[in-house]
């Protein structure tokens, strides 16, 4: 009951004729036709009462305001078609049918309300996107800390001792700071307006409180809900050193990072103009609407004259231009787009412009990334290959697990890849430790997983562009190309003959560059030769090569169904363009349901073959899909460009119309079947309203419909069509 009484009285605000409208029927009921001043006729009007007075001013604000909005439409470039009302309530004034001059006021403006509404709530998921934009931000304001690039504290302006890391040297921090109490985060800040902070500020972030501005995290770790800004439901973890993203919602600690954007430049502040952009914009076919309503206005004149003609009565003109409604062309169309935008935003895909939406629902062709876009950003190991004849006491998860705990600490494109497989070959380790494998003989029970919580890392060592080597619980691992991981810490590649089922000793081995050879020959053949996609790292543990470890650039999980999906709506071709290797584009594209590869490619030749695809006659509507940083050109050769992130990345990318923030790539047929849906509402909201519309006329030029019915008749249509145009907000694709 309460948001009901605020809904009114919130739209009473916003169209303040509709209160006027509303209490002008108490005089029009209780006293029509009192005329105190006695007779004096008026031509046109004759001798109206108190209240049919009333009415006649109401109904001249009422056209002076309507006449006001069609001058500034036309002055936006708009065309003004509210002609029909000016026109309608003027001439039910003019046959003296006052009752239908209130109802027509009413219907203008409770028509306005509905519009009202039907537009916040089309454009729900927008404003919450801008209500949730951060306004405040808590400065620090400890001795020491650089705060616009001034340091502060015990008088001095730091110029001379400043490390050039945000802070000088101080004897100490605040007690508060240093003790690690709970009031230590929160004790020495000061609160501004985000727009006051500037790069290299310390600010302070309270539990529940959105992130101001992109920075750098100087806590030791946050828990962060991205969904404002990804839709990502579950929260993120990130820890030291790790880039906050505004627009984020911080956990249940407080949390200090470095300002490293103005909020002018920050993350959300991309996105709330990406959003601000689709709001201002009208798609071509709401423009088109706005003109077709040009006709429909000269149409519904001609039949009300015929009909007064005919007829010889003048009530029939107001009693067919009551029922000449052009709204559902002129809010129906628009709030149908405007919902359709909402719902894209809802599923963390934003468009710069509504024509995007247009244009989606008409793709035939879709170009896409590999590395990636199709693929996970990383290679991921795929699987372990122990050395045939290696004696070992290992198995894979123990080749797996210490090969990934050094290479945690190396910024080898493989990296990541094989600390993610180490970490899950830890878990089961632990997992088979506790179901019983606790009495391991020597040396195994130092092995990693064998009753360790951690295992114990030291002297890490990279050797850029070769491998990375360590000690995991006192054993030597080196990891990375084959003459790294073989060769012994001279740097010397011990050649060693092999025998299967004999582990080597020292007297099998002996040196030189031709034996280097000869051994890497033998050992890749006897690990068998790797798939075009594939690609390997050499671990050795103790000085043995014991395995390789062997990684491929996977496609994502859901890359298949994607694209069964866009298949499913339609799309009549699907390519791939990559600058990778035919064989290994082609095993990705067979995995993902592509038949149409463009492999090896410079970003000049994906430009060539997406504008030859655009220009081709009968093409329909071409769209790339690539990763929106180095598909920057390709991306704008498109018809439409569509970049995939994860949210970390720049989201406005200056090539894209659409960027998809969660990095899901079933938002591909997901922003095409939504836009496909809020046409479709669209058409059947417009075409639906103005064939009831022009029933209505016909019905009335007959006298079948008086005019105070019509009036009425007239808004039923209009709530029609709008709240059909609404069912675009609905999840039905």
């Amino acid at each position: 009951m309460r948001k009901f009484i605020y809904l009114c009285s919130h739209l009473c605000v916003q169209v303040p004729l509709l209160p006027i409208a509303v209490l002008t029927v108490i005089p029009l009921a209780v006293c029509p036709s009192w005329r105190p001043w006695g007779a004096a006729d008026i031509p046109v009007l004759g001798n109206p009462g108190v209240g049919q007075w009333i009415v006649i001013i109401v109904v001249a604000y009422t056209i002076i305001d309507t006449v006001r909005g069609m001058i500034d439409d036309l002055r936006h470039g708009r065309v003004g078609v509210d002609l029909l009302a000016v026109v309608a309530i003027a001439a039910t004034v003019a046959v003296q049918e006052y009752w239908a001059s209130w109802a027509v006021v009413l219907m203008i403006s409770s028509g306005e309300a509905i519009e009202e509404y039907a537009q916040s709530k089309a454009e729900s998921s927008l404003t919450a996107l801008m209500t949730a934009a951060p306004q405040t931000a808590h400065v620090v304001r400890w001795p020491g800390v650089r705060v616009a690039g001034v340091n502060t504290g015990d008088g001095s302006d730091g110029s001379s001792d400043d490390r050039g890391d945000g802070f000088r040297k101080v004897a100490a921090l605040p007690s508060s700071a240093a003790s690690g109490s709970p009031d230590a985060a929160t004790s020495h800040y000061d609160t501004v307006a985000v727009e006051s902070v500037t790069p290299g500020d310390v600010l302070i972030v309270l539990p529940g409180e959105t992130v101001p501005v992109d920075g750098e995290l100087l806590s030791g770790s946050a828990t962060l809900d991205l969904s404002n800004i990804n839709g990502e439901p579950v929260p993120r973890e990130v820890f030291a050193g790790a880039r906050v993203m505004s627009g984020a919602v911080n956990g249940s600690t407080t949390l200090t990072m470095r300002a490293a954007e103005a909020a002018r430049d920050s993350q959300y502040q991309r996105i709330l103009a990406l959003v601000a952009a689709a709001q201002d914009s009208r798609p071509a076919v709401v423009k088109t609407a706005d003109v077709l309503a040009v006709p429909f206005t000269v149409l519904a004149l001609a039949i009300a004259a015929v009909a007064w003609l005919v007829s010889g009565v003048p009530t029939r003109f107001a009693q067919v231009l009551v029922l000449a409604t052009p709204c559902p062309l002129l809010i129906a169309a628009p709030v149908a787009y405007v919902a359709g935008t909402g719902r894209l935003a809802k599923s963390g895909i934003l468009i710069k412009t509504q024509d995007v939406l247009e244009n989606l629902g008409r793709v035939t062709h879709v170009f896409f990334d590999k590395t990636g876009t199709l693929t996970v950003k990383q290679p991921q190991v795929t699987r372990v290959e122990m050395l045939p004849g290696a004696g070992t006491h290992l198995n894979e998860d123990h080749v797996l697990m210490m090969a990934g705990v050094v290479e945690t600490y190396s910024v080898h494109i493989l990296a990541k890849g094989i600390a993610k497989a180490g970490t899950e070959a830890l878990s089961r380790l632990h997992r088979r430790f506790e179901e019983g494998q606790r009495l391991c003989p020597q040396p195994d029970a130092d092995w990693p997983g064998h009753g360790r919580d951690y295992p114990v890392v030291k002297h890490i060592d990279e050797d850029a562009g070769k491998g990375i080597s360590g000690e995991v619980n006192g054993h030597k691992v080196r990891v990375g190309r084959l003459s790294f991981a073989a060769s012994s810490e001279d740097g010397f590649l011990p050649v060693e003959r092999i025998v299967p089922g004999r582990a080597t000793t020292d007297g099998d081995r002996r040196f030189g560059k031709q034996g280097e050879g000869r051994l890497a020959d033998e050992i890749r053949t006897r690990f068998g030769m790797l798939a075009p996609d594939e690609m390997a790292s050499y671990v050795s543990v103790d000085g043995h090569l014991i395995a390789r470890i062997v990684l491929r650039d996977v496609p994502r999980a859901n890359a298949k169904s994607a694209l069964a999906s866009l298949r499913g709506l339609g799309v009549a071709k699907l390519s791939m363009l990559t600058g990778d290797k035919r064989a290994s584009a082609a095993i990705i594209a067979s995995e993902v349901g592509i038949d149409d590869v463009h492999a090896e490619l410079f970003p000049e030749d994906k430009v060539a073959a997406v504008t030859t695809a655009t220009v081709t006659p009968s093409r329909g509507v071409t769209m790339m899909v690539g990763d929106g940083v180095n598909d920057a050109p390709v991306l704008a050769a498109a018809d439409i460009g569509m970049a995939m992130t994860d949210g970390t990345s720049t989201a406005a990318s200056e090539s894209a119309q659409v960027v998809i923030l969660n990095d899901d790539i079933a938002a591909v047929p997901r922003a095409i079947a939504i836009a496909r849906r809020t046409k479709r509402v669209m058409l059947q909201a417009v075409l639906a309203g103005l064939a009831l519309a022009l029933i209505g006329m016909v019905a009335a030029a007959f006298n079948l419909i008086p005019v105070v019915v019509g009036a009425f008749l007239q808004e039923a249509i209009d709530v029609v069509s709008i709240l059909w145009a609404l069912t675009a907000l609905l999840d039905r694709d």
